[in-house]
């Protein structure tokens, strides 16, 4: 009942990781307006493929283990107690092993993007870029630093 399959989990943080962007995104653009525009106008706009990043991060596979991990804990465990529920009870029982299990994500995958974070906006610095969106919202133009920031992180 409760199976998440790696694909599953790929997509979840695939989305929770779209999500920070298109907030961090929303944030900048509603701080610096202009800013972005005289950015572009200089050249100074770079780009980076966060999911490639998210991929490529050395410790994506710990994450990646650890949450398997916790998936069949939960799964483990909501097996052994929802035995004798009733179907309102293993229904309400389910949604928070869903809730801890998304907790737990959140816990995993946080400090990934911290150090994405830091890593483009060290990237960005050190190549004189004022601003760095992620690829997928560009249709044409930036500096494209995606390897930049993966290499940066693998030191």
């Amino acid at each position: 009942m409760l199976k998440l399959e790696s694909r599953q989990i790929k997509i979840i943080s695939i989305v929770i990781a779209l999500v920070f962007i298109g907030s961090v995104v929303a944030l900048a653009l509603t701080q610096s307006g202009s800013g972005i525009a005289s950015a572009a106008s200089n050249g100074n706009v770079g780009v980076v493929d966060r999911d490639q990043v998210m991929a490529q991060h050395p410790n994506g596979q710990n994450v990646e283990n650890q949450m398997r991990a916790a998936i069949t804990e939960v799964q483990k465990d909501f097996e052994e107690k929802s035995a004798g529920m009733s179907d309102q009870e293993k229904q309400d029982y389910y949604r928070q092993c869903q809730l801890r299990l998304q907790q737990k994500q959140q816990e995993l995958i946080e400090p990934l993007i911290k150090s994405i974070d830091e890593a483009v906006k060290k990237t960005a610095d050190a190549k004189g870029l004022s601003v760095v969106v992620d690829k997928s919202v560009v249709v044409y133009g930036g500096t494209d630093i995606t390897n930049d920031v993966v290499s940066r992180l693998k030191k």
